[in-house]
């Protein structure tokens, strides 16, 4: 079965991996409208994909109104709460790239209406390409055969971030330019949001938690979830440098079966590439991902394992080209047509909202500094 699916959100990951995977991807997929907050950036794009003019908008909710897809995928900047509960209302099928939400009250919308719409309403799918990863998927399996989650003594990452220009300077991205009314209501929608979830958090606390813990971290936070369940814990979080807007942070805490994590994210703005590691320590050995750039489609992530054969010590590497968006679009598609459970539903991504408001609660508690809204609650 072909999917007729829209497009919300014409930037970075639309130009660099959707729009090229769901080309690629014919058998299962056509794009049959497109959306964007500015509507001549929408009008390009969609002319490449051979869209009729009104079928390329600049207005979300007229999309919606005109119909004519089975399903959206949302890829716009901020929160996507809104968006995904209206589209789901609808009847829509949805597919959210992180962050779903900014708060839990968002995330609580979309079950209402997913409640209300019943067993035979409308799919949800939050989208983390690198649970699908199949470096990801061996470590899984391996981890499995060792004892599970049980066996995990520690699990470490390690984020190295330069900017998003040197990572996208091949893709030639073509910039939107909406203008300041366009983006008006959507920045002040995320305010009203980010009131809800922090309170009388400081600009440096939100940009916090929207560009780095559900901006970048969240994808570390899947994984643990999906490798050992989400973390039973926050004790520790560091940001620096001090007075700036944050670059580096750490956070370590608990796992619900015994073990600890740590993770450790650094801006770095002239980095050479892109590198994200997690590993996997156990009593037998370590089990080691290498994460490239999510932008290059295809480029292999490493997973390294190693173990004690007699004396020595050997290590096993595996790497796919299979292209971890283009599996998560796969499982997207057997959601709607099979009814498949996907990796992260709506309660994984309520999981990591939580877990990511506790670890800015517990800076801003160490800090000093003023926190509320739904981060105070348990």
């Amino acid at each position: 079965m072909k999917m007729r699916v829209a497009i919300a959100g014409l930037g970075a990951a639309a130009q660099a991996v959707y729009l090229p995977l769901l080309t690629r991807r014919r058998d299962l997929f056509e794009v049959t409208a497109v959306c964007d907050l500015d509507p001549r950036h929408a009008g390009a794009i969609g002319l490449e994909l051979g869209l009729a003019p009104e079928r390329c908008s600049g207005d979300a909710a007229r999309m919606l109104d005109e119909g004519g897809f089975d399903a959206l995928i949302v890829l716009t900047a901020g929160t996507h709460g809104p968006l995904v509960a209206e589209a789901l209302r609808r009847g829509y099928h949805v597919l959210s790239e992180k962050p779903l939400a900014y708060t839990r009250a968002e995330a609580a919308r979309i079950a209402e209406v997913l409640e209300k719409a019943g067993g035979d309403g409308p799919r949800f799918m939050t989208g983390y390409m690198k649970q699908y990863d199949p470096a990801t998927t061996r470590l899984a399996a391996l981890l499995a055969t060792l004892g599970g989650p049980r066996a995990v003594r520690h699990l470490d990452v390690t984020v190295l971030h330069p900017t998003g220009e040197s990572q996208l300077a091949f893709a030639r991205l073509r910039p939107a330019r909406p203008t300041p009314e366009a983006l008006a209501p959507h920045i002040e929608r995320d305010e009203r949001a980010l009131d809800v979830a922090l309170g009388p958090a400081t600009p440096r606390l939100r940009a916090l938690y929207t560009d780095i813990v559900l901006g970048s971290m969240c994808h570390d936070l899947s994984l643990i979830r999906m490798l050992t369940g989400p973390p039973a814990g926050v004790d520790h979080v560091a940001v620096w440098p001090e007075g700036s807007a944050p670059l580096s942070v750490e956070v370590t805490g608990r796992l619900p079966a015994g073990g600890r994590y740590g993770m450790r994210w650094h801006y770095l703005a002239d980095h050479p590439a892109y590198r994200e590691t997690v590993t996997v320590h156990h009593e037998q050995g370590s089990l080691e991902l290498v994460f490239p750039s999510p932008y290059l489609m295809n480029a292999p992530t490493t997973l390294t394992a190693s173990a004690r054969d007699g004396t020595a010590e050997t290590r096993t590497v595996h790497r796919d080209v299979s292209e971890a968006f283009e599996l998560q679009l796969v499982a997207f598609h057997a959601l709607v047509t099979e009814g498949r459970p996907p990796l992260t539903g709506l309660d994984g991504a309520l999981s990591d909202i939580v877990i990511a408001q506790r670890i800015v609660r517990v800076y801003a508690e160490s800090a000093g500094l003023p926190i509320g809204g739904e981060a105070v609650e348990p």
